[in-house]
């Protein structure tokens, strides 16, 4: 495999949980949970992008690397480029994988599946999901689906990722906002306009998709909880408690 570098994007403000990077989680910071899941999956070097000086800190307090990133960048894959760049200006790494930095259950393995696909050269941007087992969440619009044609064991290549009602025979798939990019195919998204499609569902991966891009999708046992409000945060602590 190339060489690799994950990079967690980290963003202070946010409306429903102010200070999210920031909020403790037995005795640490949200992101160096985070980043310390990043680590063992033992790709590369795992550093934090972000426009605080006060995650800097905490991140470099807890032995982490972590870089200053501007503050205006209006997705995680524009902080995630500018960071790249900065790390590595003579482009030696090769893949970049994208983890988000509100996913502190995030299974080191499950980060270390999503270069899989990334063998195939054909693949532009690997990505992950897991199987729809709640109904709920086959009519929730906060839950993003992505459907695709069967590849591989456990491997699809997707073909939408919506906000809309999953219908139909499934299976269905839960997408995990997690990315693994080939170098030249974050510099070739990052250039793009955003499309019809990803501003009508506020989906920035269907940006991809609409300009020919291939993404493939590995299957993982479970869904990470994504910590975006107070009873997220609640939930957090009891899972990572034991």
């Amino acid at each position: 495999m190339p060489d690799a570098i994950i990079l967690i994007p980290a963003r202070l403000a946010s409306t429903r949980l102010p200070g999210k990077p920031l909020a403790d989680l037995h005795g640490a910071p949200m992101i160096v949970h985070v980043l310390r899941r990043a680590q063992t999956a033992g790709i590369g070097e795992a550093v934090v992008a972000t426009d605080s000086e006060a995650v800097a800190a905490a991140v470099e307090k807890a032995g982490g690397r972590a870089v200053m990133t501007r503050s205006d960048h209006v997705s995680g894959s524009d902080r995630v480029y500018e960071a790249l760049e900065a790390l590595d200006p003579e482009h030696n790494m090769e893949i970049v994988v994208n983890v988000q930095g509100d996913l502190p259950t995030i299974e080191s393995a499950d980060i270390r599946a999503a270069l899989k696909p990334l063998a195939d050269a054909q693949v532009d941007i690997a990505t992950l999901a897991a199987v729809i087992t709640d109904p709920a969440e086959l009519t929730n619009s906060n839950v993003v689906k992505v459907s695709g044609s069967q590849v591989a064991l456990r491997r699809l290549e997707a073909k939408n990722f919506t906000r809309k009602n999953a219908t139909g025979v499934g299976p269905h798939y839960h997408h995990i906002g997690l990315y693994a990019y080939r170098r030249a195919a974050l510099e070739r998204f990052v250039e793009l306009p955003p499309s019809v499609n990803e501003q009508r569902e506020k989906l920035e991966q269907l940006r991809a998709l609409d300009a020919g891009m291939r993404i493939d999708v590995m299957v993982v046992k479970g869904v990470p909880l994504g910590v975006d409000t107070p009873e997220d945060l609640e939930k957090a602590r009891r899972l990572l408690g034991g």
